[in-house]
């Protein structure tokens, strides 16, 4: 290396160390960010000059080191400037000069450019129209610079660069699912970060109207108050951002969640009894996020109104509002000083009339500044009572309208409960939404059962709702379901506390509080029901109907139940756990309507039903008698009737089959594919089949595991897997074929692989728990088991169950995001021996454990 290029890379090294170092004593970002760019400056300029380049051209920062800013490991965007096209030897030295800023340590992005090449290409691409608009002259010719400048402005359309800009920036919030709140934000690109203050400079600056804050608020188009409000904000993404580069080491813009406890600390947080450090570090930065979400909204209608004015005359609406241009505006300056229930009101109106869009810049603005009017007086005033609940049971708009009250803060001043939630992370790694978005996508869930345009999504559910008197005390329990999160106890305690509250303080008559409690109290017992005890088992049924006591409970319970599980996450809900929650709505509501719910009852109506449906299939009537012969009433109870014609029909004629037979078919509810096998009984079975799901990479939901009267398996599985919607007919031969080999070669079962543990899965670990109990009858054995999921987690389960010759009856597989919570129905000699349970429970753990 060239003793000038090891100079300047030792010149840079020392003072980047300085630079960081005294930021670490400090903690000042602004000094920091000029500090980085002076350092380069200064080497940049030594370069130049050793490299004699001619005195026509001239170097230039642009992109954000053009700002002035240089983070720790942003790159160096610079143009070199010439005043016409380089000869061949001028190439030579720009390509030496490029080189010798990689070879200095710096990451370069170079281009070389006349005049006229810099128009062109500005007039083609926004980016290179916004990077020469904070181009930054670093040495050179300055007149040739400024006559860039100069004919650069003269080319710019304020108009279509607003344009171009606000369409970008809507591009990029859609990328990042248009939300400020992702658990793992990038705090440049995502909704309400760094860039979104920069949107709102670049257009302000290309329409002439300023290029800071302050000049910003010196024009009128934003508030002193705003202007220290963005300057803050900006300061504080800025510190994050850097914190982010210095520890990772790299340019790394995303809070991601190994980062997020130590960045969390280096800022000051501390982790206390109930909450993470990273949690307050994220609710700090969500609120940050909202807030800039919202002063940007308002800036940009103030900048389009400045550069697109259009003539409209207001219409009232009333004494407190206007219509102006499709949006709703405040009469009156001071109209929510005045009238602090219009700060409700305008929801409410918005709520009720299609026709308004929004609302104006000014009202937004109006209604920002006047929410801290919102305290004790406000919310217990009968008015303000009266609107809050006619916007929850208005006819349309209301997920609308509370997601407005939420961005506005106006919801989390009127609920002060619902305050303290907003922003707050869930690390309970299957809810990818913070508590109050996970809310609101709940309310918007059940709202959807209520239209016709979304009835083809949940048909059931939308038929339930059609006949449920008073849908609005469902949204009610939906804002409640979770409030009180975080708080540390039972969050379902304290938010029934919480609901009674707001029931009592708005009038709700006894039944309908009661209702609304209740739902609160249980939001969790029928998902916990379904997915984890036996529903063949007639005490489970009656004793779910004695909590519910009534249909209208039982239907509430079951709509909310569903729009809650939807609204965890995308992955969480499936079909599967569809029909287990139907399956017990309907066999809850038989109970409730006076069946008497026996075996022996369920028994006859799952065979009159099965026998039925296997008559379709012009089988003798007789074709079943044998091999039902040789099932008891357990395997009725577990299977519904259409599971049981179907293994019927396909075993009716193998009863002593001597090679294993393995039968495939899509899944009946839509949704992956039902396995069932039928073989001489071993006792490594299920770990077998098991291993053979492993190794394809399916995930098995759902297990039967039966045992005939003349010792045959009979086992069912419903497994799946993302590409069984595109090749089923093939994946269903394979299987069949692939799983009836090995079931036959009887090889020796391969030790389990401990797959890879998700990012997330490693920064929240769950603790392996296995819970080891007789069931009420004392018959069988209920082995409850949580872990990270990962890869063969089920077969290292099923291979310890095979080794102490545990015999498995029912497997309810339950995957929450990350995290699984799996119960077994077992028995086995060796649960009868103390010494022996531990010995198992012991191996379990061992094998949860990565």
């Amino acid at each position: 290396m060239p003793p000038l290029a090891l100079t300047l890379k030792e010149q840079l090294k020392g003072g980047r160390q300085a630079v960081i170092s005294a930021y670490q004593q400090d903690g000042k970002a602004e000094k920091l960010l000029a500090s980085l760019r002076q350092n380069v400056d200064a080497a940049l300029i030594r370069a130049w000059q050793e490299y004699r380049l001619p005195t026509s051209a001239a170097l230039v920062a642009v992109g954000g080191y053009g700002r002035g800013e240089l983070f720790p490991h942003s790159d160096v965007d610079v143009l070199i400037l010439l005043e016409g096209a380089p000869d061949a030897a001028m190439k030579q030295k720009l390509e030496e000069l490029v080189q010798l800023f990689w070879d200095i340590g710096l990451e370069i992005g170079h281009s070389i450019r006349t005049v006229d090449e810099c128009l062109t290409e500005s007039a083609a691409d926004i980016t290179v129209q916004t990077s020469l608009l904070e181009a930054r002259l670093i040495t050179g010719n300055r007149k040739l610079f400024q006559f860039l400048q100069e004919r650069h402005t003269a080319a710019l359309n304020p108009q279509a660069f607003f344009q171009a800009k606000t369409l970008e920036l809507r591009q990029r919030h859609v990328k990042y699912e248009d939300t400020p709140y992702s658990l793992e934000p990038n705090c440049k690109e995502s909704p309400g970060g760094l860039r979104d203050l920069q949107v709102i400079l670049w257009v302000a600056k290309a329409a002439g109207l300023g290029d800071s804050w302050r000049k910003l608020a010196e024009r009128g188009l934003i508030t002193p108050t705003e202007a220290r409000q963005l300057s803050q904000k900006e300061r504080a993404f800025k510190d994050i951002r850097i914190r982010l580069h210095i520890h990772t080491g790299r340019r790394e813009d995303r809070l991601v969640f190994d980062v997020q406890t130590p960045i969390a600390e280096a800022l000051g947080f501390e982790t206390t009894e109930t909450r993470r450090a990273s949690e307050y570090l994220m609710q700090r930065y969500y609120w940050a996020a909202k807030a800039v979400t919202q002063l940007n909204t308002i800036m940009l209608q103030n900048i389009e109104a400045q550069l697109f004015p259009r003539a409209g005359t207001p219409q009232p609406v009333n004494e407190r509002f206007n219509e102006i241009n499709g949006l709703i505006d405040i009469a009156h300056d001071d109209t929510f000083e005045a009238s602090p229930s219009a700060m409700l009101e305008v929801f409410l109106l918005l709520a009720q009339r299609p026709d308004l869009n929004g609302m104006t810049a000014r009202t937004l603005r109006a209604l920002w500044h006047a929410r801290l009017h919102i305290d004790g007086k406000f919310r217990r005033d009968p008015v303000n009572r009266a609107l809050f609940l006619q916007i929850i049971q208005a006819p349309r708009g209301i997920t609308h309208a509370l997601r407005g009250m939420n961005q506005t803060s106006v919801l989390g001043r009127y609920l002060p409960n619902f305050r303290r939630i907003v922003g707050q992370m869930q690390h309970d790694l299957f809810h990818v939404y913070t508590v109050d978005q996970h809310i609101l996508m709940v309310v918007r869930n059940v709202r959807r059962f209520t239209m016709t345009e979304h009835a083809h999504e949940y048909p059931f559910c939308s038929q339930l709702m059609a006949n449920f008197a008073q849908p609005w005390l469902l949204y009610i329990a939906a804002l409640f379901h979770d409030i009180a999160k975080g708080r540390g106890g039972d969050h379902s305690e304290l938010g029934k506390a919480d609901a009674r509250r707001f029931c009592t303080d708005h009038n709700l008559s006894k039944e309908d509080t009661d209702l609304v409690v209740f739902l609160v109290e249980h939001h969790l017992t029928m998902s916990q029901v379904a997915q984890k005890q036996d529903l063949s088992d007639p005490d489970v049924i009656r004793s779910f109907a004695a909590v519910v006591r009534d249909e209208r409970h039982l239907t509430a319970l079951y709509l909310l139940t569903v729009a809650d599980i939807r609204g965890t996450s995308p992955k969480v809900w499936n079909a599967w756990k569809g029909k287990l929650l139907e399956d017990l709505y309907r066999m809850t509501l038989r109970v409730l309507g006076g069946e008497d719910h026996s075996a022996d009852r369920e028994l006859r109506n799952r065979q009159t039903e099965a026998l039925r449906s296997l008559r379709l299939y012009g089988l003798p009537e007789n074709a079943h008698a044998r091999l039902w012969q040789q099932l008891d009433v357990a395997y009725f109870l577990r299977h519904d009737a259409a599971d049981i014609a179907w293994q019927t029909r396909s075993f009716f004629d193998k009863i002593d089959s001597p090679v294993p037979v393995v039968k495939a078919r899509l899944a009946p509810i839509g949704e992956g594919i039902q396995v069932a096998v039928y073989v001489k009984d071993q006792p490594d079975l299920f770990a077998r089949i098991c291993s053979y799901f492993d190794r394809k990479n399916f995930s098995i939901l759902d297990a039967k595991i039966h045992t005939t009267r003349h010792g045959y398996a009979l086992d069912s599985f419903l497994v799946t897997e993302p590409a069984f919607a595109n090749s089923y007919r093939d994946i269903i031969s394979l299987v069949e074929h692939e799983l009836t080999r090995l079931l036959d070669d009887r090889a020796d079962l391969p030790p389990p692989v401990k797959g890879r543990l998700s990012r997330l899965s490693r920064t929240f670990p769950v603790t392996p728990t296995v819970d080891l109990r007789p069931d009420e009858r004392g018959q069988y054995y209920l082995l409850s088991v949580s872990a990270n999921d990962r890869n063969g987690l089920l077969y290292s389960i099923a291979n310890v169950l095979a080794k102490y010759r545990i015999n498995l009856h029912t497997a309810k597989i339950m995957t929450l995001g990350e995290r699984v919570e799996d119960v077994f129905l077992v028995d086995g000699p060796v649960l009868n021996n103390a010494r022996s349970q531990i010995q198992l429970e012991t191996e379990l753990l061992e094998a949860l454990r990565v």
